[in-house]
């Protein structure tokens, strides 16, 4: 018997495998299709009707933007099914796995993005404290790595129905922006409203760009105004794109639409390292570094009075087709760009004649401070153009504060760095010689064309004063005296403040070769807590 029994043994102990093998099947499969369920429902956002609606608003789903964003294929999203903790207002009735956002990474070119893009397809996109630990956590990765981390918003706020956790998942993602401020590249895309505190996540960003007539960005909407204030307001005239891009200065450029959007994102990325941790990245090009620019030669013209355009110069010294201008609507007196230079990405300064004679006033002063702190956070070199006759005089610069927001140029370009190219194309007066990446501000190579005029002050400024009562005739001898000694480059080549007066079209060369020459330059400033600049 007990043979028997052994015998049967075996076959029981299949037949008892067999079958707790088919109810582990029938459990995964019931798993799998249920897993399958919910990243349906996460992909399908908050239903047809609401996607019929953000197309009709001319606006694209937040996963047909990442498709858009990234190369294709790439994308693995993270924290897909996540869906928030909220009981109260009936809302653990309302599930939409994902939560209004839709996080992971992928490639741009071939480089590793992290990306959040929100759905206002779901719950308008608000923030939930879950919706920010999804932001969060793709933000804690970047940093890990040493990648770019890109923000596609549309949102209209923090979660009501959560309250104080939505405000502080707000204040986890601010605090991120501001670790990596200066180590990974942050980019905000304004693609739908982003109101109340949602704002300052975008302003802590690296560039932010916006779409228009269906973008808008406010701390308090139209609604709120009219209430406090009695003034009759829109969204777009309150916050649109137009209004940020050319008033305000809170983002750089504006598209017409995502998909012209999303292509200055990838752009942009194109010129900036993955971290501070590398260098910028280099691309093959079929623009010789020794091209001789001969139109430079007749750019400048022979009234010092006259203005030029600025744009024209930029575009026939950098490779081409290259340049991509930031804020190109805000205080058009100064122009800022990514740009290259024998495939070598650099940020250019110059300032624009073609605008308040080039002057340097409130906002572009803060314009180009905040472009050069970005350039030299990411190890970009700076290639300076100068024509500037001075800081805007008036009432209004003095009480609107010059001297403190002037000093943030100063400041920066006095803390950079990265290797430093300057050329003086005609006017470089007063102060504002000295801001402008001068030779004392560790300047690595200065140039001056010909038509340079480097002094204190313009000459009919400056005879006015030395020879005050003297009549119009011996004051118009004694302005062509200080012309010929002082409105030319010669005193201060003499003086080593410029290191060479060259030909200008020899300057893409100089400036390509100069750019090679110190690439492995190494300058470090004093150990300090960090600066404090006159904010």
């Amino acid at each position: 018997a007990m043979g028997a029994l052994a015998a049967l043994r075996p076959l029981v102990t299949a037949r008892s495998g067999a079958v707790l093998h088919a109810i582990g099947v029938r459990a995964l499969s019931a798993a799998a299709a249920r897993i399958a369920q919910l990243e349906a429902a996460a992909r399908a956002g908050g239903g047809e009707k609401r996607i019929a609606k953000q197309h009709e608003r001319g606006k694209l789903t937040a996963r047909e933007r990442i498709d858009l964003l990234l190369d294709e294929g790439s994308f693995r999203e993270m924290d897909m099914i996540k869906s928030h903790r909220c009981v109260e207002f009936d809302m653990a009735d309302q599930q939409f796995p994902g939560d209004g956002v839709v996080t992971g990474y992928g490639t741009v070119a071939g480089r590793t993005v992290f990306v959040f893009s929100q759905d206002f397809t779901v719950f308008g996109g608000s923030l939930s404290e879950t919706h920010a630990e999804k932001i969060c956590k793709i933000m804690d990765k970047a940093m890990l790595v040493g990648a770019p981390v890109v923000g596609l918003n549309d949102s209209g706020g923090a979660r009501i129905q959560e309250g104080i956790e939505s405000l502080g998942g707000y204040a986890d993602v601010f605090q991120r922006n501001v670790m990596s401020s200066g180590v990974i590249p942050q980019i905000s895309v304004i693609m739908g409203p982003c109101a109340g505190g949602a704002v300052y996540s975008p302003a802590l960003t690296d560039l932010t760009f916006m779409v228009r007539s269906s973008s808008y960005m406010f701390v308090t909407g139209p609604d709120v105004v009219r209430s406090v204030t009695n003034e009759e307001v829109t969204a777009e005239q309150l916050g649109g794109a137009t209004t940020h891009t050319t008033l305000s200065g809170c983002a750089h450029n504006a598209y017409d639409n995502d998909m012209e959007a999303l292509q200055a994102v990838r752009q942009a990325l194109s010129y900036l390292p993955q971290s501070n941790r590398e260098p910028p990245p280099r691309v093959p090009t079929a623009d010789p570094p020794t091209r001789r620019v001969y139109a430079l030669n007749e750019v400048v013209p022979d009234d010092p009075n006259q203005p030029y355009d600025m744009r024209k110069v930029v575009g026939q010294l950098v490779d081409a087709g290259s340049a991509l201008e930031l804020s190109p609507g805000w205080a058009p007196n100064v122009l800022t760009y990514l740009a290259r230079f024998d495939g070598r990405s650099v940020g250019i300064v110059a300032n624009q004649p073609a605008a308040l004679a080039g002057c340097l006033d409130i906002n572009s002063s803060i314009k180009a401070a905040r472009f050069v702190r970005m350039c030299d956070s990411f190890r970009l070199p700076l290639v300076t153009l100068v024509d500037v006759p001075g800081f805007l005089p008036g009432t209004a610069q003095e009480s609107g504060g010059i001297i403190r927001n002037g000093a943030k140029l100063l400041f920066a370009f006095a803390e950079a760095t990265v290797p430093k190219v300057t050329v003086i194309t005609r006017k470089a007066y007063g102060g504002a010689y000295d801001v402008m990446s001068s030779k004392h501000l560790r300047g690595d190579s200065n140039y001056a064309w010909p038509s340079a005029e480097i002094a204190v002050m313009g000459a009919e400024g400056a005879c006015e004063i030395l020879f005050r009562g003297k009549s119009a005739t011996e004051l118009k001898a004694e302005v062509a005296k200080y012309e010929a000694k002082f409105s030319n480059p010669i005193k201060a080549a003499q003086r080593g403040f410029v290191d060479a007066i060259i030909e200008p079209a020899e300057t893409r060369r100089l400036i390509c070769e100069d750019l090679d020459t110190y690439e492995g330059k190494q300058l470090a400033n004093p150990a300090k807590r960090h600066a404090n600049i006159p904010l």
